[in-house]
């Protein structure tokens, strides 16, 4: 750097201004900038203009492209046009050949006949062969399309001119075989191997041949089904054998078409045979389905296919066999007789030798017979559960002689459920036994324990025990399960809970039936839930059930001592008393909370219960408000107090309500002198509490009541008591300096005094001039106005002094 250059030189050029001042100055250099290129744009597209001769198109390079001017995307694809286009000429043109041969067919001779449409098909068919040469492949495949067609005319018009007097059906069954020959031997040519519409045509039309010859020999069902099940074995060789895409694509859909319709038609068979000869036909063909199936994922192995087609096999092996052995065993044993063959799919597990898929296809085609052999015991265990609910229009109506008459209460029985038992032992078994997968065990096990139990359920039903044993059956039952769910496992645990709840409520509902049995069932039921319900994880579950049990007890109890509901009531009031004594012993805040609210859905029964009778409804409320107090006494409910007070007013209320008392104060003095009383020692523990909080419930609720009943009252005793109260509680506030006692007891001192004053100051009105109103009233609205600064005054005074009180 020169040395002329200065210190003060430097720091001029290193000079920054603020950060405001530079943003100022980008921003108007900004807009110079941009004012210019509009001048210089527009100045550029004048001289495009002046330089472009008139009728010449414009450049691309004169005009910059903007967004508008970009050309429309085209919504179809030229292929896609092409193909449209192509595939709707072959349509025309098959359609007027049809109508050609259907139609104008009579108007030629023989030859005449024979050459048009032999010179068509022939060049119908020769065409896409030159088409393909040229590398005009859409073309030649839409030609080649109407030429199939044109030979399907063909064979129709030989018929009705040379082959009319032979049978429809074996003549198409005929043609498509025919056809089928002729299109594959096309579709084979070197020179037409390109196109790829004659070999699927070829195995369309190879779907009829065999059942067309079928239907025209007049074969039964049986021959029909072997008919397609052969097709469907044939298409299934060609989806395997053949490599082109829509060729598979087609022997997959044929396969599946003719397959599924021979096994519906087998189907049918096995369901309808009348006889072992019937049954073992139709096992066959459901045998050569399995085996088709079979073959298939045996040769597809790791593909969708595999899986299902495993799936279809296992279940068709079954329905087979078993349709087999529903012929000759009892109708109550077909059902086992399935479910055994289901099970024996299972030793697929131990084949080495099967794809893995198949295996697991077997597997689970034999839960599919498990799950629908538990299907048809499902209306057994409806009856057994809910069954006995009919006992509850007829209760203790007398004993059933039987445990399947109690189960049933003169509900059907259904047909052959004698074998369900053995049914649900099975498949319990095998849950049990052979499922080894650590994720699968605990559920199987789960699986095997309810079938376990709805077993048992159903057992003495269908062994027609007595009705005393039968209930003790259930009573048995109730005790394994609820010892079962002493299990740390949660899911077993829930498991054994729901399972021993609902036989409990099933062996309450068939002891309905005896007065004794009744009383028994609940007393040991209540027994047997109290005792599971000490020092074990369900007494949250038990405890509430225990205590559900022994309110019925109670109420069976009055029952059958001829008591009234109201009477009853008292026993059931045992219930939530004893419930408040168990909860203050209980650790478990969530075994706790549930002892509560059935303590509370207890006594609402109990008040339910004496609703009609008013004096034991006063006392059945007022020993619910002592259990509630018990409740409060505990530190952590400390507001169920409020709930105790409230039920000792009600208890007040409706037995005063019982001696036809009408005098509101003895109503309102039970709420009034306990909430004073509850406000000066709350007030008395916490002096910031205000008036309003600790008095102002207990003197609305004393003096409102009387107030509406002193205006409604022609006599002059209550005004006289109301306003001496009024006062009383006014000066009072005003000596404590309260609020609220001074704002209520002057307000209804002055309506009391308005009130009484009333009848006179009318009489007063009467008396006066009809000038005389409205002077005085002019008159108080001059004092006021006159005034009216200094009562502003007094207002914001008053309401200071009111502002200070407590």
């Amino acid at each position: 750097m020169s040395g002329a250059v200065t210190r003060a030189t430097l720091r001029a050029m290193t000079h920054l201004p603020p950060p405001a001042e530079e943003l100022r100055l980008l921003d108007a250099e900004l807009r110079r900038l941009d004012a210019r290129r509009a001048q210089l744009l527009t100045r550029r597209a004048w001289l495009v203009a002046a330089l472009q001769p008139t009728g010449q198109p414009s450049r691309p390079w004169a005009h910059p492209r903007t967004p508008s001017a970009v050309p429309p995307r085209p919504e179809t694809a030229p292929p896609s046009v092409q193909n449209v286009l192509l595939v709707l000429g072959g349509v025309l043109l098959t359609l007027a050949a049809a109508v050609f041969t259907l139609v104008s067919w009579g108007h030629m001779g023989i030859t005449g006949r024979a050459l048009v449409l032999g010179a068509v098909t022939l060049a119908a068919l020769a065409v896409p062969v030159l088409l393909l040469r040229r590398g005009l492949r859409s073309t030649a495949e839409s030609v080649a399309g109407l030429g199939l067609a044109l030979t399907v005319l063909d064979a129709y018009a030989l018929h009705e001119a040379a082959l009319a007097g032979t049978d429809g059906t074996g003549y198409a069954a005929a043609a498509t075989a025919a056809l089928a020959v002729l299109w594959a031997a096309y579709g084979l040519l070197p020179a037409a191997a390109a196109l790829r519409l004659p070999l699927p045509a070829a195995l369309a039309a190879a779907q009829f041949p065999l059942l067309l010859g079928a239907l025209a020999a007049g074969a039964g069902p049986s021959l029909v089904a072997a008919a397609l099940l052969v097709t469907a074995g044939l298409d299934t060789v060609a989806a395997l054998r053949l490599t082109g895409t829509r060729v598979r694509i087609t022997a997959v859909a044929g396969a599946y078409g003719t397959g599924g319709s021979g096994v519906l038609v087998a189907g049918w068979l096995s369901l309808t045979a009348g006889g072992p000869g019937a049954a073992a036909r139709a096992g066959a063909l459901l045998l050569l389905a399995a085996g088709i199936a079979l073959a298939a994922a045996w040769r597809l192995p790791g593909t969708a296919h595999s899986l299902g087609l495993a799936i279809a096999s296992g279940l068709l092996t079954v329905a087979a066999l078993g349709g087999a052995a529903r012929a000759v065993v009892p109708s109550q044993w077909a059902v086992p007789a399935h479910l055994v063959l289901g099970i024996g799919l299972l030793t697929a597990l131990r084949a080495a030798r099967l794809p893995e898929a198949v295996r697991h296809g077997f597997v689970r085609a034999s839960a599919v017979v498990q799950a629908l052999a538990l299907l048809w015991t499902l209306p057994l265990l409806a009856l057994v559960v809910l069954g006995p609910a009919g006992w509850l229009g007829r209760v203790w109506s007398g004993a059933p002689s039987d445990a399947r008459a109690a189960v049933t209460a003169d509900a059907p029985w259904p047909p052959d459920a004698g074998t369900v038992p053995l049914v649900l032992l099975m498949v319990a078994a095998v849950l049990a036994l052979p499922v080894r997968a650590e994720r699968w065990r605990s559920r199987a096990r789960l699986g095997a324990l309810g079938l376990l139990w709805a077993t048992a359920l159903v057992l003495p039903a269908i062994l027609v025990v007595p009705y005393g044993a039968g209930t003790a059956v259930l009573f048995v039952l109730t005790a394994a399960t609820l010892y079962t769910g002493r299990t740390t496992v949660p899911e077993a645990r829930i498991t054994a809970l729901v399972l021993a709840l609902v036989t409990a409520v099933d062996l309450t509902l068939v002891a309905l039936a005896s007065q004794g049995a009744t009383l028994i069932a609940l007393s040991l039921l209540t027994a047997l839930l109290a005792a599971f319900s000490w020092r074990t994880g369900l007494t949250v579950f038990t405890a509430p059930a225990a205590l559900v049990y022994a309110a019925a007890l109670a109420a069976a109890a009055g029952a059958a001592a001829d008591w009234p509901p109201a009477r009853t009531a008292l026993l059931v009031l045992a219930v939530p008393a004893a419930a408040a004594l168990l909860a203050a012993r209980m650790a478990e805040p969530r075994a706790v909370v549930a002892v509560e609210l059935t303590a509370l859905a207890t006594g609402l029964l109990a008040v339910g219960l004496a609703v009609t009778d008013p004096p034991l409804l006063a006392l059945v409320l007022a020993l619910c408000g002592v259990i509630a107090a018990g409740i409060a006494l505990r530190a952590d409910r400390r507001p169920v107090a409020y709930a105790a007070t409230a039920l000792f007013v009600l208890a007040a209320w409706v037995r005063l309500a019982a001696w036809d008392v009408s005098t509101p104060e003895a109503y309102t003095l039970p709420v009034t002198v306990p909430a004073l009383l509850v406000g000066f020692l709350r007030r008395r523990r916490d002096p910031r509490t205000t008036s309003w909080t600790a008095y102002g419930a207990g003197l609305t609720a004393i003096l409102l009541p009387g107030l509406i009943a002193a205006w409604g009252d022609p006599h002059w005793t209550r005004p006289l008591l109301l306003g001496t109260a009024a006062l009383l509680v006014t000066l009072l506030g005003a000596r404590h300096h309260l609020q609220a006692p001074l704002v209520l007891g002057g307000s209804v001192l002055a309506l009391v005094t308005l009130h009484e004053l009333a009848p006179y100051v009318v009489q007063v009105t009467g008396a006066l001039p009809r000038w005389a109103p409205p002077a005085l009233a002019g008159l108080l609205l001059l004092a006021l106005g006159a005034t009216y600064e200094q009562r502003i005054q007094d207002v914001r005074r008053v309401r200071d002094v009111l502002g200070r009180m407590g």
